[in-house]
């Protein structure tokens, strides 16, 4: 499971950079929750249709396979931001200093490695699908009503574009982290369970006034 944790920031350039990436991974974090919403009233639709005068939602299977690319990938960099995605904490969660950096910079880039070829993979198979010269300048389309599906593919390089950013950005701050940074900036700091109570007490406290 993935440990509670914290990103701090400052007046750097790295931090600087950091925070302008995570409104955007916001932003695209809100499509996704969007989409799934909007998945949700399609289901509505669909079984409302059914059931009142007969006819199901056209080509429903259609738009849950152009939804689904954005609910899987756009909130894939503000999860990786925050910490958020799952890991061995029973290793990751006992070290210390210098050994957790050299860990955390080594998946990094092998994380941004892996991801750098998933962008070139399938910026290759959105390129195949698009066609300027076509109708809906597409190639290709959904089976049912013929959705063009380039958008779908189109969402899979972009989302991972961003997550290479994202990686990128923590690369260089647990380099800091390395060089002797205890509390670098732009890269998610596990919590422990009594930090993490304090914050939430804290929060709520807050939220009292």
């Amino acid at each position: 499971m993935a440990t509670a944790a914290n990103v701090r920031t400052d007046n750097s350039r790295l931090s600087r950079i950091d925070q302008f990436l995570y409104r955007i991974e916001g932003w695209l974090a809100l499509i996704a929750g969007l989409a799934i919403l909007s998945l949700m009233g399609l289901a509505v639709v669909s079984v409302g249709g059914r059931n009142f005068v007969g006819i199901p939602l056209p080509g429903y299977v259609d738009w849950i396979e152009q939804i689904m690319p954005a609910i899987a990938l756009l909130g894939i960099a503000y999860t990786q931001r925050t910490g958020s995605h799952i890991r061995l904490d029973l290793i990751v969660g006992n070290m210390k200093g210098r050994p957790l950096w050299i860990a955390e910079w080594v998946t990094t880039l092998i994380m941004l490695i892996l991801t750098l070829l998933l962008v070139w993979g399938t910026w290759s198979h959105f390129l195949r699908s698009f066609d300027l010269g076509q109708p809906l300048f597409s190639r290709d389309s959904s089976i049912d009503i013929g959705l063009p599906i380039w958008p779908a593919k189109l969402v899979v390089p972009v989302a991972l574009m961003v997550l290479a950013l994202r990686l990128s950005i923590q690369l260089v701050g647990f380099s800091r982290g390395l060089r002797g940074d205890e509390t670098p900036v732009a890269v998610p700091l596990v919590e422990s369970a009594a930090d993490q109570a304090a914050a939430e007490a804290a929060a709520m406290e807050g939220g009292q006034k």
